[in-house]
């Protein structure tokens, strides 16, 4: 309810602000600054509107970088007016974002206080570069801290609320849990990996959920590959129900199973997946007689 309410009342901002950009376009006097204005708007209306519960559809790259651009333009085109939209930009380093797209708006947010040294006074100037620097620093440092609590939190969490959908880290723990298990319990277990394409993947997974059984996890290893631990009794019961569980899923995929006790670099059988020419390919406990 709390992660509901708190989305709730970001979308109430994003359309405020919305409003206000939208006032302020049809007051503009200026065709580059309304274009401007009007581009702003939109893109907040369209991201109040596309707000998401769940983190396994983040916005794209592109629709990322457009709120450092717009914000930049409209203090290029028209600083005048805009002059205190300059301390937005330490708001904007506060949003989630990849570390690579904080370095462009700092350095955005830098020609854009570079930009105002015409307008202002250079005692002016000199100052509010200072206080310009001192809220980007305090807006960084909470991004930052934002960033490494998302990424304990998502290590902690499951990648679809209700479905046993782990992240790939998390199979490496698991692996060695269910390698004990397999000892001390006599119990068959096995690793499914399944490849295909990258619009196919989350169906995938959550037809994968309702296939296995309750105590099975699946693991999105990457963009194409997921994984299955499979526990069951023997190799026959494992080979029956690998079948029946392939023959369900409908779907072209290239499927790879390796008996965990014959596991042994993750890495290297997913990169035998990726270069597998056959659909199907089995590595089961080698039988001493």
């Amino acid at each position: 309810m709390q992660s509901k309410y708190k989305i709730g009342l970001l979308r109430i901002n994003l359309v405020a602000a919305a409003g206000f950009t939208a006032a302020l376009a049809a007051s503009t006097g200026t065709l580059e600054d309304a274009l401007l204005l009007w581009l702003t708007t939109i893109w907040l209306g369209v991201t109040a509107t596309q707000l998401e519960f769940s983190h396994r559809h983040p916005a794209t790259v592109p629709w990322q970088v457009l709120p450092g651009l717009l914000l930049a333009a409209v203090l290029w085109v028209a600083p005048e007016r805009h002059l205190t939209w300059l301390w937005a930009w330490a708001v904007l380093l506060m949003l989630p974002q990849p570390r690579w797209m904080l370095l462009l708006n700092a350095l955005l947010a830098t020609l854009s206080w570079a930009l105002l040294a015409g307008l202002l006074g250079t005692e002016q100037w000199i100052l509010a570069g200072l206080l310009l620097a001192g809220m980007m620093l305090l807006g960084l440092s909470r991004s930052l801290e934002l960033q490494a609590l998302r990424s304990r939190m998502r290590e902690r969490a499951r990648l679809v609320p209700g479905l046993p959908i782990w992240p790939g880290h998390q199979l490496h723990h698991d692996l060695q849990r269910e390698r004990r298990r397999t000892t001390q319990e006599r119990v068959h277990a096995e690793l499914l990996l399944l490849r295909t394409s990258r619009w196919r993947l989350w169906p995938l997974a959550e037809r994968l959920c309702h296939l296995t059984r309750r105590f099975e996890h699946c693991y999105r290893l990457d963009r194409h590959t997921l994984g299955v631990l499979l526990i069951n009794r023997d190799t026959e019961q494992a080979a029956a129900r690998r079948h029946q569980l392939l023959a369900a899923i409908e779907e072209p995929i290239t499927a790879r199973v390796v008996a965990l006790p014959r596991l042994g670099s993750l890495v290297r059988e997913r990169r035998a997946l990726a270069h597998q020419d056959t659909p199907l390919e089995v590595k089961e406990v080698v039988q001493h007689g």
